[in-house]
């Protein structure tokens, strides 16, 4: 985070240097690569002062300085100099040259170049007094022999702290390097037949064996995506009904040892973000999904929203606006913690639990999308995570459900859902205009004040945003008594000409919270100011002037963990520990203590 408006502190040494673009995209995110992913302690890492190098062989001030330098130990000396890292601003070709410059009159065996965009790793070989180079799929792990690189047993994969950075460097190389592909829709398409590969992969893969999806040292491209296809080859027979036999991969064989390199050493199912929604961040431009409103929401927002709803294993949930699954993937994972708990209570056995948590995912979670692409990727992230795939379905939610598919209609009927959990789509162009979509609406309609101060509906409007009539759906959906959280724009309670929307929902439901998101949430796709309702429908029969008065949490939330750039937001103690600046995830437990005593 900036102390001042152009200063930042250094991940590794604690003091306060300029905020250059180079630094705050390139040298810190990677720093903290090399110590949170990689392992290497900081005290074997230099940034500042910055370890120099020589520029030719007779030169004794060494005058290159290493943007980073890593160590085989805590002496920090020219025998000792195990990796340089160059975090330049340069295209590949020049980066590689410097990075060579550096690594050649250097001890270094070892050199990353990275320059926020883009990696490359290089090794260098002596021999017959000839220094030679060649590029390698990774660097090792601290304590990882350069020639056990790739040899990951299922247990080793660690979590990845910024998986963005790593499909951001990927998409790149794709789009510089790969022939035949051009399009962020088809890299997108490749990228999630990929990553299901590597979730399958690390599902079927025992602990203590080496996992397929990798690529070792001396390995040649070709052999490596042998191995990938055989991979792609079980989840396409293991999920046939997601993944379609036509299907395929179609990146060259040296690309593909580019990716597998980059993502071998993650845990993509136990990482802190969710894999699916980085990589469409980065695969899907702004055009695409501005356009459509696709912006995916954070995992601490869609955890927010799940703790304070609290579904259980025997409630039926639903996202009319699935995307990827996001919001379903992670109330999943919720409601697979209490079915689990239940089972220990009750001494099952394991076999019994696992089972009883398919049952669930199929029996009780349901998405729709209107985007098939999409809809396809949340089928195959839940068949991937568990189950629960057939539950998702390509429709447009704001359609009459008469309109629907015939198996869409068989699993989802209005009022008959205890969950809705979504963020419908939103942006400034973005509306509906169907007269046969708004005339069914009660809020495809203007409603005004009449002399007694209460709204009474009028003519239907020429044109509605999606997320007026996401409102309306959504508590047509639930049943008596079911809850709904949602994201919606602040614009929605803040401004007067929505009055009659606020209105509307509390005249249907019970209003739980309102949770403002700060700005950055979104960004940097997207500026738009959001938050978070939590509300349950009233039961039959109920009205708001039978409950009356009652108390409704609101919370202004001020840090989500990242700035209007992406950058994770961060202080440091006197110790150097990173605190990362994110009020979102305590919001649930306000919630639990303020509203139910919980503490």
């Amino acid at each position: 985070m900036a102390d001042t408006e152009d200063r930042i502190q250094d991940y590794i040494s604690g003091q306060l240097v300029k905020n250059t673009p180079e630094e705050s995209e390139a040298v810190q995110p990677f720093s903290k690569i090399l110590v949170e992913d990689y392992g290497y302690p900081k005290s074997h890492v230099q940034t500042r002062p910055q370890w120099r190098v020589k520029v030719r062989p007779s030169d004794t001030k060494k005058e290159y300085p290493v943007d980073i330098a890593v160590f085989s130990g805590e002496q920090h000396n020219d025998e000792s100099l195990y990796i340089v890292v160059e975090c330049k601003k340069k295209n590949r070709k020049d980066g590689k040259t410097q990075l060579q410059d550096y690594m050649r009159l250097s001890k270094a065996a070892l050199g990353v170049w990275f320059n926020g965009s883009e990696k490359m790793y290089l090794r260098k070989i002596e021999h017959d007094g000839k220094v030679e180079f060649e590029e390698i799929p990774n660097i090792p792990l601290y304590g990882e022999r350069i020639e056990d690189l790739g040899k990951f047993r299922r247990k080793d994969l660690r979590t990845a702290e910024n998986l963005k950075s790593t499909f951001r460097a990927i998409r790149n190389y794709l789009a510089a390097n790969t022939v035949g592909i051009t399009r962020d829709e088809t890299f997108a398409s490749q990228m999630i037949n990929l990553i299901f590969c590597k979730i399958y992969d690390e599902r079927f893969t025992k602990p203590d064996d080496i996992v397929s999806f990798r690529a070792g040292l001396d390995e040649k491209p070709e052999d490596i995506q042998k191995r990938i296809l055989k991979l792609f080859a079980q989840v396409k027979k293991q999920y046939k009904d997601v993944i379609h036999e036509e299907d395929s991969l179609t990146i060259d064989a040296k690309s593909l040892r580019y990716i597998v390199g980059e993502l071998q050493l993650y845990s993509l199912q136990e990482s802190s973000r969710d894999a699916v929604g980085a990589a469409f961040e980065v695969f899907i431009g702004p055009s695409l999904k501005g356009g459509q409103g696709q912006f995916f929401t954070p995992r601490n927002v869609v955890e927010m929203v799940v703790n304070i709803v609290d579904p259980g294993p025997d409630d039926k949930i639903l996202d009319p606006a699935c995307g990827s699954g996001g919001f379903l993937v992670e109330t999943l994972r919720y409601v697979w913690r209490k079915t689990e708990e239940r089972g220990k209570e009750l001494n099952w056995p394991y076999h019994e639990i696992e089972a009883e948590k398919q049952r669930v995912a199929i029996k009780n979670f349901f998405g729709i999308d209107k985007d098939s692409f999409l809809s396809k990727v949340a089928k195959a992230y839940l068949a991937i995570l568990g189950d629960g795939r057939g539950g998702i379905h390509c429709e447009n939610s704001l359609d009459a459900p008469a309109d629907w598919s015939s198996e869409t209609q068989n699993d989802i009927k209005i009022g008959t859902f205890d969950v809705v959990v979504t963020n419908p789509p939103f942006g400034k162009k973005l509306s509906i205009d169907s007269e046969s979509i708004l005339a069914k609406y009660d809020l495809g309609h203007r409603w005004t004040k009449d002399e007694n101060d209460v709204y009474q509906k009028g003519k239907r409007y020429d044109k509605q945003p999606p997320q007026i009539l996401f409102i309306e759906r959504c508590l047509d959906l639930l049943k008596p008594g079911g809850k709904l959280g949602i994201v919606l724009l602040e614009s929605v309670f803040g401004m007067p000409k929505y009055r009659y929307v606020v209105d509307y929902i509390r005249k249907r439901a019970k209003i739980l919270a309102v949770v403002t998101l700060p700005e950055e949430v979104f960004q940097p796709e997207t500026h738009a100011k959001c938050c978070v309702l939590v509300c349950e429908k009233f039961k039959n029969g109920v009205t708001l002037e039978e409950i009356g008065d009652y108390d409704i949490f609101m919370c202004q939330t001020k840090w989500c963990g990242h700035d209007s750039r992406g950058n994770k937001t961060a202080i440091y103690d006197a110790n150097g520990k990173e605190m990362i600046l994110d009020d979102i995830p305590l919001v649930a437990a306000q919630y639990n203590e303020l509203m139910h005593g919980e503490n």
